[in-house]
């Protein structure tokens, strides 16, 4: 999965990307690339029980594509190049001025829902232009090829929305509809999330400018909201374990928002995980939801798949609670389960397998 990260120049999404990758950026370099660890505390937990050699969390790619300058974006469509390319897009947007000092609600050169609006509006426009550049062409079509009529319906009604200065992710498709349109991959149907980048004053005080049209703003389109302090985050990267628990302690968060985020852009994707367990290894795989066991053993390795013979699975719950495998058994809630058994997020599966 691939996630491009976005907004305004001085927004501080490139700190966002570092913290989230620990990537060092190149500043002639129009898109960068890193990959996100999804820090799951089930997995850091079954680590502590199994001690293994080695440790590996679900992680997803990031790209961070140059600042959102309008005259320039339309210029060299660098910006919506490398953002086709993506699953899922996160947005930027900052609450404070880049002198850093906590800003008034009226600042006239501060205001994160325009800024907000600025890069939604374009990505809406770009779709827009992309339907009406197809229905055209579908006109001229139509006589030659009756099943163009279906596609006309279908971006028909993308374009009405999309004219309401609305996305795409708003519009109710039939699993049919929305495999016809897949193709375009339009900007406006990929998963959004918005990070509201904060100062460490708004961080203390849970406030800052237009917080409450933004909130109304995302609730309108069911998008998550994920609060990070650039910022502050920086300074906790470069503490010691001890010195960052008091510190987060001291600003009253039990988690880093770069925390947060990792989890919300995986959850919002449609992705869970399942682990394998060992002396060797403790691992999260990462699939989509609904993967069946089968589908479930091909991350592992093909043969597994093509070789399967059945799952022994475990969930995580029934593991924690009882506090060994072999207590699991005991209880009788170690399960064998076919090719078919959709895999549920937390479970921890030993794969059967002959090839």
């Amino acid at each position: 999965m691939r996630i491009g990260i976005v907004g305004l120049p001085q927004c501080g999404k490139t700190t966002i990307f570092k913290l989230l990758t620990n990537v060092e950026t190149k500043g002639n370099t129009k898109v960068n690339t890193g990959v996100a660890k999804v820090l799951d505390p089930r997995v850091t937990y079954l680590a502590k029980l199994f001690n293994p050699k080695k440790l590996s969390y679900a992680a997803i790619e990031m790209i961070d594509i140059a600042g959102f300058i309008l005259s320039q974006t339309k210029k060299d469509g660098d910006f919506f190049d490398a953002l086709r390319d993506v699953d899922a897009i996160v947005q930027v947007i900052s609450t404070f001025t880049i002198n850093n000092e906590m800003a008034a609600a009226d600042d006239a050169q501060l205001d994160p829902i325009r800024d907000l609006d600025q890069v939604q509006a374009e990505l809406v426009l770009a779709d827009w232009n992309l339907v009406e550049t197809r229905l055209e062409r579908l006109e001229k079509e139509r006589m030659k090829n009756p099943q163009s009529n279906k596609e006309q319906v279908i971006l028909t009604k993308c374009r009405e929305l999309l004219e309401q200065d609305l996305p795409l992710r708003l519009l109710e498709l039939t699993d049919e509809e929305a495999k016809d349109i897949r193709g375009y991959n339009f900007f406006t149907l990929k998963p959004l999330l918005l990070v509201v980048n904060v100062n460490e004053t708004q961080m203390r005080q849970a406030k800052y400018p237009k917080q409450g049209q933004i909130n109304t703003w995302a609730k309108e389109r069911g998008i998550p909201i994920i609060i990070v302090s650039g910022q502050v985050e920086m300074e906790i990267n470069e503490l010691d374990e001890d010195d960052k628990i008091m510190f987060m302690k001291d600003m009253g968060i039990e988690e880093t928002g770069i925390q947060r985020l990792s989890r919300e852009v995986y959850a919002h994707l449609g992705l869970i995980s399942y682990f394998t367990v060992g002396e060797d290894e403790v691992k999260a795989w990462t699939i989509s939801q609904g993967t069946t066991a089968k589908q479930g053993a091909g991350k592992i390795h093909s043969d597994i798949e093509r070789g399967f013979i059945c799952a022994e699975v475990i969930s995580y719950e029934d593991f924690v609670s009882l506090g060994s495998i072999q207590k699991v058994k005991e209880k009788g809630l170690f399960r064998l389960e076919g090719k078919d058994y959709i895999i549920a997020d937390g479970d921890i599966i030993s794969f059967r397998f002959n090839v």
